[in-house]
């Protein structure tokens, strides 16, 4: 006999005496009792028999990120007298968590002006009807006030933090003086790949198998958990609003990460599949869109670069670029288009693409301190102009008979406002300044004989009338531009070696020149105002506050050497004549033989005060740990740890403060230090007075002791033997003085 759920009841037949029960317990197939997987969406519009399958199709276009339910598991109720639905239907979806997911994504999202989705659970409905209508009055809990994620920029002692990640262990720091480093929080284990500061420094990323977990607060309390399996790359927008992240395994729908009561479900959907780039809100952690990833476009020229690029497969990254405002992100599919989404709701602006063909890359510009400043007053009412648009930057390659070309967009009204043909263009890329006054184009072209590289620079004045373009020809190869984040000055990095080109890691020095160039205050063109040859120079990075810059190497066996330079050098920080020579201030502070071996990072604080250099044993593994400079070059400590990874320094966000009231403080920065004078020496006489008393108390108990032991000595009869006075003849001493003189030196050739 069967029973009714399909399982056969164990045998008793005396004959047989094998039992089966537990074998059967445990192959059991339980079915899903009960409603959970049941919603009732309310507030829909009510529509006719002619409408209602067009409605259903809306609808399921919304439930897609939670599994949308099949056609048999919908039903609407319908009003037979007036022939019309009633304004809600039943939605059964293939499990709970699909139902949770509904309940949670699309409860209060907007079908249209008119209409907003309620979102309950058919369970909750009977509930509803069943409740007590007695009142009750709530208990309420007890307020606890969230920790303020940037807690840590109100130090009294204005310090800053680092964090390092040595072996399996992530420590953060306090840095306030050299040699003076105070740890935060120390944790085994904590990231199973890197870790990430978040731009402004609010949030610590760290990688874990099943996603991202950022951290922050006063006590270092997880915040957004991000669930996305095997993630390798993750980025920021610039205002920390959103998160991408990068995994090289292909996104499968209803993955489980974790393991006992930490498994979790991801919020991927059939839409998702095969996808590996992924857009999340950090505030909620909800999934906002997927994406496939790009592959940059290879040379056509360089046949080399061709050959297995099935095999390499690589990526853009970022494979998202962000507005400064975080309004719009886009992507590129070089040759054909452009796309920008508008965040949170992540759909193409105007339901389209930008067509551009050929198009290779992309850049925004970004926000500068006059844009907030016309933004801050617009939103008070009180601005005479319109703040201005995004821009984005784009070029296109040669095709047919049409030439390269530099174009500039104003974002969303799509107006093109500036557009450079550009000849025998081989490639090209975008170095915007950091206040988005100036774009620097480096426009690459190859020599008649295809055998050597030659650049120019075409700098683009985006704050001035019909955005004029200067262009700067170089005779050489320019490998990197750097702009000083405070100014419109910048560093170039330049090189004819023939060598050019080597693979890194094959010992082959490259020789580079280093060029200091900067506006031409009686022209208004840019100059060259110093150039350094003969250099092996590769990396280059300014002070956060401008006027310093380190020059080194990085990937080269041989070459270590830090240089610190100074842009705007004066002697008694006297204040510099406005017909100087800028080249003449440009002085070389660090000393001869400032170096570090196998130097593989290179990092400014955010004060700009101090510079930290480290050796990774992700690149090598001879000395590895990590140094700390001052802005003049001077090695404050060096520390060499074993299996070192990372050093980072935290970042701070911009400064409330507006830039007159900076400028004020800068102008009465003797009075400031004196006040910080003051408190490092009344630090100092406390260390001091700590010290003393310290002393005294050990004297104390050394007298003590001593007075101890002696009357225990008399009490035992014991006599302590006294030593002899000055004047006896057993503390005479007799000491004899050899006195050597030399008389004459002969010096004599032997044959």
């Amino acid at each position: 006999m069967t029973q009714p759920n399909g399982i056969h009841p164990p045998y008793e037949n005396i004959d047989d005496p094998i039992d089966y029960s537990d074998i059967e317990a445990k192959y059991q197939v339980s079915f899903e009792e009960g409603f959970d997987a049941v919603v009732v969406i309310d507030n829909l519009p009510i529509v006719d028999p002619s409408r209602k399958d067009k409605l259903l199709q809306v609808i399921n276009k919304h439930l897609k990120k939670c599994g949308s339910p099949k056609p048999d598991n919908v039903f609407m109720p319908w009003d037979d007298a007036k022939n019309q639905s009633k304004g809600y239907a039943f939605f059964e979806f293939s499990s709970g968590d699909e139902a949770n997911i509904c309940l949670s994504t699309v409860h209060g999202s907007h079908f249209d002006k008119s209409h907003q989705f309620l979102v309950n659970r058919f369970t909750d409905i009977e509930k509803f009807a069943a409740l007590d209508e007695t009142y009750v009055k709530p208990i309420i809990d007890e307020y606890k006030p969230k920790e303020h994620l940037r807690s840590w920029l109100a130090d009294p002692q204005g310090r800053d933090q680092y964090v390092t990640y040595r072996d399996l262990a992530v420590t953060v720091f306090w840095y306030g003086k050299p040699n003076v480093s105070e740890v935060v929080l120390e944790r085994d284990v904590w990231t199973e790949l890197y870790c990430q500061w978040s731009p402004q420094g609010t949030y610590l990323t760290t990688i874990h198998r099943q996603g991202v977990q950022l951290w922050g607060g006063s006590s270092w309390s997880p915040i957004t958990r991000v669930v996305h399996p095997f993630i390798k790359l993750v980025a920021f927008s610039p205002n920390e609003n959103y998160l991408v992240t990068w995994s090289p395994e292909p996104i499968t729908v209803g993955s489980v990460t974790g393991a006992g009561d930490k498994r979790q479900a991801t919020q991927f959907t059939e839409d998702d599949e095969g996808n590996q780039i992924a857009v999340w809100d950090i505030k909620t952690g909800q999934l906002l869109r997927t994406f496939l990833p790009t592959s940059p476009r290879l040379a056509e020229e360089d046949p080399a670069a061709n050959a297995g690029a099935e095999k390499r497969r690589q990526i853009l990254w970022p494979a998202l670029k962000w507005s400064g405002d975080d309004k719009y992100v886009a992507r590129v599919t070089p040759g054909s288009q452009i796309s920008v989404y508008e965040l949170p709701g992540m759909g193409l602006v105007d339901k389209k693409s930008l067509k551009i063909e050929g198009v290779i890359d992309f850049e925004w510009a970004p926000i500068g301190e006059k844009d907030r400043e016309v933004g801050e007053k617009q939103s008070s009412k009180t601005a005479s102009k319109k703040p201005r648009e995004n821009i984005l930057a784009y070029w296109t390659p040669e095709m047919e008979s049409q030439p390269a070309r530099v174009s500039l967009m104003a974002f969303p009204s799509r107006t093109v406002l500036r557009v450079k043909n550009l000849i025998n263009v081989f490639d090209a890329k975008f170095y915007w300044q950091s206040g988005g006054d100036f774009l620097c184009v480096r426009i690459d072209r190859h020599s008649k004989t295809k055998k050597t590289v030659f650049s120019s620079l075409e700098i683009f004045r985006v704050r001035e009338k019909d955005f004029p373009v200067e262009i700067i020809e170089t005779k050489s190869t320019v490998l990197d531009i750097s702009w000083e984040p405070t100014s419109d000055r910048f560093v170039m990095i330049s090189s004819t070696d023939p060598n050019l080109g080597t693979a890194p890691g094959s010992g082959i020095t490259i020789r580079t020149d280093v060029g200091f160039y900067g506006p031409d205050k009686s022209k208004g063109d840019f100059k060259l105002f110093k150039n350094l040859t003969g250099k092996n120079t590769n990396i280059v990075r300014w002070s956060p506050r401008g006027r310093h810059v380190v020059l080194t190497t990085m990937g080269n066996s041989n070459h270590f050497a830090l240089e610190f330079w100074d842009l705007d050098f004066t002697i008694d920080d006297k204040k510099l004549p406005a017909d100087r020579d800028p080249g003449a201030s440009i002085r070389l502070l660090s000393p001869p033989g400032a170096e570090h071996y196998g130097i593989t990072d290179l990092e400014w604080d955010p004060s700009g005060r101090y510079v930290a250099s480290s050796a990774s044993v992700w690149r090598h593994s001879i000395e590895n740990g990590f140094a700390i400079w001052d802005w003049r070059g001077v090695e404050l400590e060096k520390h060499i740890i074993d299996k070192f990874k990372q050093f980072l320094w935290r970042p701070r966000p911009r400064s409330l403060l507006s830039k007159g009231r900076q400028e004020e403080i800068l102008r009465n920065l003797a009075s400031y230090s004196r006040v910080f004078d003051e408190e490092d020496a009344a630090e100092e006489t406390s260390a001091s007075k700590e010290l003393v008393s310290q002393r005294k108390r050990l004297v104390d108990e050394w007298n003590a002791w001593r007075a101890r032991v002696e009357a225990q000595r008399e009490a035992e009869g014991i006599v302590v033997p006294v030593a002899p006075s000055a004047g006896t003849s057993e503390d005479k001493e007799e000491v004899q003085e050899w006195v050597e003189e030399l008389i004459e030196t002969i010096e004599e050739v032997l044959d």
